[in-house]
């Protein structure tokens, strides 16, 4: 499981965006977002990398 803290995912439109994003990585994610938490979880056999990578070139560079 990978976990992303993502400060600038702030609603509706950012969860969407973030979901579509983790996809174009792996169609076959799992994918958890909390908007009030402004978390994300991923269920997928991808590096963690290919996603920080793909989230911070859309705008949702993770925290930490």
């Amino acid at each position: 499981m990978i976990e992303f803290k993502l400060p600038t995912m702030t609603c509706g439109h950012c969860v969407r965006t973030i979901d579509q994003t983790v996809h174009r990585v792996d169609a076959n994610a799992k994918v958890d977002i909390d908007l009030p938490a402004q978390t994300v979880r991923i269920e997928s056999q991808h590096a963690r990398q290919e996603f920080e990578r793909a989230l911070s070139d859309e705008g949702y560079a993770p925290a930490g």
